[in-house]
């Protein structure tokens, strides 16, 4: 299936190498194999391969090579200074595309910076918007069970969309987060990851998560910042002009696999929205070379609105809250659009008519999720 940042990353690859970041098995190696096929002579190689990785470090690609894509590179070590070397002294006709499921800002250890000398493309689930042209472009019931990662949304049926899933999150748990570091308590490691699933768009307490899985608050961030940089969960912060009074309040914390959450049908759909709420400002990010941020708003006194969108100088460009079925608009929602003067919509999933209340959008979360930029 076609995604659309195709023809992006080709214009990219013209200028630069490419990262193509993104969770596991969301797609990266189809995608750079789908775009080396737009190349007459393609050279894929990846790292955990052991052939492959003795052409790697020797660097015995031909010179007539089109495109060089390199999977799991991260993994080498000094990768950096050894990508840096490559790309500084490559023939002007070799392309450079990078894959990889651990964020990029994980690796800011000792070695040249690779400034300058890339761009960075975050593949992520498919979205309604993504696939608006598509047959499932209306069924919102499937992202929501199954989720946008590619195997177990196109799945002809529910069984093996679970058994997928079941495999998946051992070898997430088992082999990715294990290998990322060294980590010998498989089972606490277990019970975050399992406490997370039922925490969904509830701030997170480490504290809290510590004592139910029998660990320190310290251990339990280090774990929780292990699964951010695998791309199990992301964090959507509180809003604040000021960084450090932000860090203070409890983030969220959300799947990009939609099926990992447990819980009612209303966290489900928070959790599906996030998703696509980050899939729209990361691909502004990448593509339009914006800096615009995924936030939600809360008070001291208790009062909260689901997101934000802040844009690249941090201003709210607009308030959003999600609802499964309550078609009466939010006490919340009109407090701020009313106290800070900002543009508000509420995204409900099951909504009989949208309309306008006090300069309000009331809105189908089917309509709006399509019109998000991917």
């Amino acid at each position: 299936m076609h995604r659309k940042q195709t023809n992006q990353i080709i214009k990219d690859l013209n200028k630069k190498m490419v990262f193509l970041v993104g969770p596991r098995q969301v797609g990266k190696t189809w995608l750079a194999k789908e775009i080396g096929k737009k190349y007459q002579k393609t050279v894929y190689l990846n790292y955990d391969r052991l052939e492959d990785r003795e052409i790697i470090k020797n660097e015995r690609w031909l010179e007539s090579t089109e495109l060089l894509i390199l999977d799991e590179l991260h993994k080498m070590p000094g990768w950096k200074n050894f990508l840096k070397g490559v790309y500084d002294t490559k023939k002007e006709n070799i392309k450079i595309l990078i894959t990889g499921s651990a964020r990029l800002e994980t690796f800011r250890q000792t070695g040249d910076s690779l400034a300058g000398r890339f761009y960075v493309h975050r593949l992520m689930p498919f979205s309604m918007a993504e696939l608006i042209d598509s047959e499932y472009g209306n069924d919102m019931e499937r992202f929501m069970t199954r989720g946008g990662f590619p195997e177990p949304f196109l799945s002809s049926d529910e069984t093996g969309a679970n058994r997928w899933r079941n495999q998946y999150i051992d070898g997430l748990v088992r082999d990715d987060v294990l290998d990322f570091e060294k980590i010998y308590d498989l089972k606490a490691v277990q019970m975050v990851f399992e406490l997370l699933r039922r925490k969904v768009s509830s701030p997170v307490s480490y504290t809290s998560i510590a004592q139910d899985a029998g660990i320190s608050p310290i251990t339990a961030r280090k774990y929780i910042q292990i699964f951010e940089a695998l791309y199990i969960v992301f964090r959507v912060s509180p809003y604040s002009k000021n960084i450090a009074r932000s860090i203070l309040k409890g983030s969220k914390i959300y799947f990009y696999d939609n099926g990992l959450v447990v819980g009612g049908e209303g966290a489900k759909f928070e959790n599906f929205v996030a998703v696509s709420l980050l899939k729209h400002t990361l691909a502004k990010n990448d593509m339009l070379g914006e800096n615009n941020q995924l936030k939600y708003l809360r008070t001291k006194e208790g009062k909260e609105i689901d997101f934000c969108l802040a844009n690249t100088d941090n201003d709210i460009e607009k308030i959003i809250e999600t609802k499964k079925t309550d078609g009466q608009l939010s006490k919340n929602l009109k407090y701020f659009s009313d106290k800070y003067n900002l543009k508000a919509e509420q995204v409900v999933k099951e909504l009989k008519r949208e309309r306008v209340v006090d300069n309000i959008k009331i809105v189908k979360a089917n309509s709006y999720l399509k019109e998000l930029f991917l």
